[in-house]
């Protein structure tokens, strides 16, 4: 996949750190394309900042995906030979442009729609074989727990009836959810109507049964993975683990999550009660060319998350540390979840270009329409965000006693090993704004009076100034 890197070190405990890092990518078939574009460009301002062997696993505690974000998710997180990610961000693009058309191929016959129409009410659409074929050999045999770093990935067992997490945090007390992550993305895939549903059985090394696991598509319960993803850290929080700052569990600034979405049909108003009114089993299933029911469940879930995840945000007065990026503006062959004509597939690249133009949008608790924030785009939000990745990395890299770098700072101990431990203090929540008003990052932090800043304001200094940051950080 690359040539030789050279070493890098894992992202350290967020002990260490200042912040919380989540990345979460949602369901949406083919759209997934419009999250690797956003992806893309973020790996790309770590590497101008930390240099080109630089990752998106390096810089986040946890890494969220359902459904095709489960595929990028397991893309961005396996490790190869040399222990680092099998895919950088600019090659998820090209995979889905490769792939897409033999996972949904795609009939120019006039009555394929028909045909497609009158086979998935008999079966799934498509077979799953060449999906089931590249999954298994772009990941092979890597486990759950061989991830370069958290993952949590939604799905949903059909049999047992109800939703199935596989999550990093949970293997010590569950080991039977370390299956491979070939598995975990084609249950996680396997959206009713299009895709045959995932069985396979987990083994602990004697050969012993562990688990048996019938999945269907992970949207069915959190197409948006994004509180799924809070929800899982929270959980580590308030067991007490010790890779964790002490940390309420409402204190939302210490939280920095970036969600990225695969695009929504919201402005065109597909369906009215009038039509739908009239709808049997065979309208909720086929019509407009798409699966009314599907769309239904995925998109309202997805809204719901999004919903609360800023209501909570806002609420706490942290609304700068969550980061929606998503467009509702397709209309056409766009919003298709498997629509893989070579133009539908370069217009999804351009959709995610143009939305790296568009302003920062919040979804409007009235409506659930997106509508522009502030005068920031995507694409600046994101630039400031890398910095803010870059910073916190070098941070936890600098306090880290298995780093070992730098003299001792205020607030830290040494233990018989000669080793330095931070002597962590009860947290103080502060937003990312209120942190730009105290002293910079490279002076221990002092309380301010003022107004906080917003996002788009966010002056960044350099990595290297970290090196006296408090180990109580914030």
């Amino acid at each position: 996949m690359s040539c030789k890197e050279a070493p890098r070190l894992p992202l350290q405990r967020p002990t260490y750190g200042n912040l919380i890092t989540i990345l979460s990518i949602d369901g949406g078939g083919v759209r997934g394309i419009i999250p690797s574009v956003i992806l893309n460009f973020l790996e790309t301002q770590l590497q101008k900042l930390d240099g080109e062997n630089a990752r998106l696993a390096d810089y986040f505690d946890v890494i969220s995906g359902t459904s095709t974000g489960g595929l990028v998710t397991a893309m961005l997180t396996a490790p190869n030979e040399e222990n680092r990610p099998l895919f950088a961000a600019k090659d998820i693009t090209d995979f889905y442009l490769e792939h897409c058309p033999m996972i949904f191929p795609h009939d120019s016959n006039p009555f394929g729609h028909a045909e497609k129409v009158i086979r998935a009410l008999t079966g799934p659409k498509y077979d799953g074989v060449y999906l089931h074929q590249i999954i298994q050999e772009t990941v092979g045999n890597i486990r759950l727990h061989e991830t370069l770093t958290n993952v949590v990935i939604p799905t949903f067992d059909i049999k047992r009836m109800q939703p199935t997490i596989f999550s990093s945090y949970q293997l010590k007390k569950n080991p039977s959810l370390d299956a491979m992550l070939s598995d975990i993305c084609i249950g996680t895939s396997a959206a009713p109507t299009y895709l045959p549903s995932h069985t396979f059985e987990t083994e602990d090394s004697d050969g012993k049964l562990l688990g048996e696991f019938n999945l269907i598509d992970g949207g069915v319960a959190a197409n948006n993975p994004t509180l799924v993803a809070i929800s899982e850290v929270t959980q580590e929080i308030t067991g007490g683990s010790i890779d964790f700052f002490p940390i309420k569990p409402t204190e939302y600034g210490r939280f920095l999550v970036l969600s990225l979405g695969t695009g929504s049909p919201k402005f065109e108003e597909k369906y009215d009660a009038n039509t739908t009114s009239s709808w049997g089993v065979f309208g909720w299933l086929a019509s407009s060319g798409s699966t009314p029911l599907i769309d239904v469940f995925t998109q309202s879930s997805g809204d719901m998350v999004d919903y609360h995840i800023s209501t909570v945000f806002q609420a706490l007065h942290s609304g700068e540390n969550y980061l929606r990026v998503q467009d509702d503006t397709l209309n056409g062959d766009l919003a298709s979840m498997d629509l893989t004509t070579e133009k539908n597939l370069e217009d999804l690249v351009d959709v995610g270009e143009q939305l790296l133009k568009k302003p920062v949008s919040k979804v409007n608790l009235g409506t659930g329409i997106y509508e522009p924030y502030r005068c920031t785009t995507n694409e600046e939000a994101l630039i400031r965000f890398a910095k803010i990745l870059s910073k916190e990395k070098n941070t936890r890299e600098l306090r880290s006693p298995s780093t070992n770098n730098g003299p001792q700072m205020p607030n830290e101990s040494i233990s018989n090993n000669g080793q330095r431990k931070p002597m962590l203090t009860n947290a103080v929540s502060y937003s990312l704004p209120d942190l730009q008003q105290r002293q910079p990052f490279g002076a221990a932090f002092t309380a301010t009076s003022g107004l906080p800043k917003t996002f788009q304001n966010l002056n960044v200094s350099s990595p290297a100034a970290d090196a006296t940051v408090h180990p109580s950080g914030l």
